[in-house]
């Protein structure tokens, strides 16, 4: 937190505690000077609002005094602390009284909520007054401990940049004398480099030259091994593709063949039982005549095993006729797709 939201929240309080301080003594004034005129003679009335306001105005003095005192950190003693409490006894007394003396407890209640409220808002707000004082004293004393680092550190700084530059000059010196011995040895090695240099061109030269040979061998083995391992996959899925083939063809061979088996033994169950002398269901006889269908019985033939009439059995027949026709159509269609 900076000192300005420090301040901020100081204003904050003064303007709630003015606020509550004000409205205290409106609320006070309205309340005693009823008290106070009907204890007055008639022809002073008109001085019952005195009252109220002189004690509200001591709590005034208070508060602001207290708020001055508490933001320069000092403390006036013993005294303010009697002021205090004694305009806030004094405040209560009045405002209460006369809801006291009719012994109405609700209304000493609702009156003494005013100026308790003052008292306390007066002793919380200078504790805060007193708290924010020793924060902003304690902010500005960081602050002002962080300049003086800050300027030492400057002066370190400028003191260090000297020193460098003076160093450095003497470096220069000695650098350019260096450089002048350095050039004279440089000129001697510069040959020496320039034959090692030849030499070592001519070694990387041959070096790359079997690398790169030898790279080249290792990839074409690797392409001959991958062009194996490759035809092998293949051959491998192409015998895998054909065994199960093989294998879905016979299976589907023999699960047709007991299908079929399975229905002729289901027609011969139901075309053993031989002519009905009373009506079969009609799931019972739609069975029968498919059974019939299927064997190449005569209508009549199936319309006697079934109890049935004979046209109702042709109509039977006819849709199974119509179904076989689009079977076929149909598996026309799919083989011509196919191919």
């Amino acid at each position: 937190m900076n000192t300005d939201q420090i301040r901020s929240a100081e204003r904050a309080l003064s303007a709630g505690t003015w606020l509550i301080v004000a409205g205290a003594m409106l609320y006070s004034i309205l309340t005693v000077t009823p008290l106070a005129a009907a204890h007055t003679p008639a022809r002073w009335h008109w001085t019952a609002p005195i009252l109220p306001l002189v004690v509200d105005a001591a709590v005034v003095i208070v508060v602001r005094l207290d708020a001055v005192l508490a933001r320069l950190g000092g403390h006036g003693g013993r005294w303010p602390v009697v002021l205090r409490w004694m305009t806030g006894c004094m405040t209560l007394a009045l405002n209460v009284a006369d809801s006291a003396l009719k012994n109405d407890l609700v209304g000493v209640a609702v009156h003494a909520v005013a100026p308790l409220l003052l008292i306390v808002t007066a002793e919380t707000g200078l504790a805060y007054r007193r708290a924010i004082a020793k924060a902003v004293n304690a902010l500005e004393e960081k602050q002002r401990t962080e300049r003086e680092a800050r300027e030492r550190a400057a002066a370190e700084q400028r003191e260090n940049a000297a020193r460098r530059a003076r160093e450095e000059r003497e470096h220069a010196a000695a650098l350019a004398r260096e450089q002048r011995e350095h050039e004279a040895r440089m000129a001697r090695e510069q040959a020496e480099r320039e034959d090692r240099a030849r030499r070592e061109e001519r070694e990387r030269e041959q070096t790359r030259e079997r690398a790169e040979q030898e790279e080249r061998e290792r990839r074409e083995r690797e392409r001959e091994q991958l062009q194996r391992e490759r035809e092998r996959r293949e051959r491998e899925a192409a015998e895998r593709v054909a065994r199960e083939q093989r294998e879905r063809v016979e299976r589907e061979r023999r699960e047709r063949v007991e299908r079929e088996e399975r229905a002729a033994r289901e027609r011969a169950a139901l075309l053993s039982a031989g002519p009905v002398t009373e009506k079969l269901t009609e799931d019972r006889a739609r069975a029968v005549v498919h059974a019939a269908y299927v064997e190449g019985l005569p209508v009549r033939a199936a319309a006697e095993l079934c109890g049935w009439s004979v046209g109702w059995v042709s109509t039977r027949y006819q849709g199974l006729r119509d179904a076989d026709e689009s079977a076929v159509v149909g598996g026309h269609a799919l083989e011509g797709a196919s191919a």
